[in-house]
């Protein structure tokens, strides 16, 4: 992930903001300091890869929801078609991120991108206009998905029968605060190490793990780019609020928890002798 900081805890308030500085193997030099830099044309490719990443990943994730429906002709998910969508989102997440990993760090995710800047690996500035370039690529990917498979309308996140809006929004936390506490043990936090290299793994494999386990109840979204987008393109926002409330808290308490309580403290490693 992008714009870590080298401390373990956030900045302050008056300390440079480390814009593409990347710890271990993502090196590159900083930026200008403060919010400033979110304006520069330095960071210009920082959003354009988010954008990219982002477009790929809902191609990918809502294709795979058009290409059930193609191929069943309109039935119901089923088990294995459910297995299938959460492969697919996995692997293209894993993509999505390893491709932008060296650039903008690979977010793909708003609930990822508030988490960071909660915990102070990113400005909430520059958070801003990660989430503008999500947004839009989600946009992008869903429209085009529209044009190329003359599907109408495109499939859409929501709620299972008999699931409330409550039950929907904390299933969506418990799920994103999984996922980015993950983003902070393999890519953010200071002590690391080897974990670093598997962040777009991990985190694919949770997305994929967390559609099986939360799919036939709220859709198991966790990105609220990804609901977004296809609500956009269908022009059906039925519940979309759902997709932003759950996964935004999820993300963001994970950010606080993971920074306040295992960054900002040093610890003794258990023992090896058990």
């Amino acid at each position: 992930m992008p714009y870590v900081s080298q401390s373990s805890c956030p900045r302050s308030s008056a300390s440079p903001d480390k814009v593409s500085q990347k710890e271990d193997s993502f090196i590159s030099s900083p930026p200008p300091s403060l919010p400033a830099m979110s304006y520069t044309l330095q960071a210009m490719p920082t959003y354009l890869a988010e954008f990219i990443s982002t477009v790929l990943f809902v191609f990918a994730g809502v294709g795979s929801a058009i290409a059930y429906n193609k191929v069943t002709l309109g039935l119901a998910l089923d088990p294995a078609g459910l297995v299938a969508v959460a492969i697919c989102h996995g692997f293209a997440l894993y993509v999505a991120v390893s491709v932008g990993a060296n650039i903008s760090g690979g977010h793909v995710n708003p609930a990822v991108t508030f988490g960071l800047a909660l915990g102070g690996q990113i400005t909430i500035l520059t958070g801003i206009f990660y989430w503008i370039a999500q947004l839009l690529g989600a946009i992008a990917a869903s429209f085009l998905l529209k044009a190329v498979t003359g599907l109408s309308p495109i499939p859409t996140h929501s709620l299972a029968a008999r699931v409330g809006s409550i039950e929907g929004v904390v299933m969506e936390i418990a799920i994103t605060f999984a996922l980015v506490h993950t983003v902070y043990a393999t890519a953010a936090d200071p002590k690391k190490g080897s974990l670093g290299t598997i962040d777009p793994i991990a985190t694919g494999l949770l997305v994929g793990a967390t559609i099986l386990a939360a799919g036939p109840f709220s859709g198991g979204s966790v990105n609220p780019a990804r609901s977004f987008g296809p609500a956009v393109a269908r022009g059906d926002f039925t519940d979309n609020w759902i997709y932003w409330v759950g996964p935004l808290i999820g993300g963001g308490l994970a950010g606080l928890v993971y920074t306040y309580v295992f960054m900002c403290h040093d610890h003794t490693p258990l023992s090896n002798g058990f």
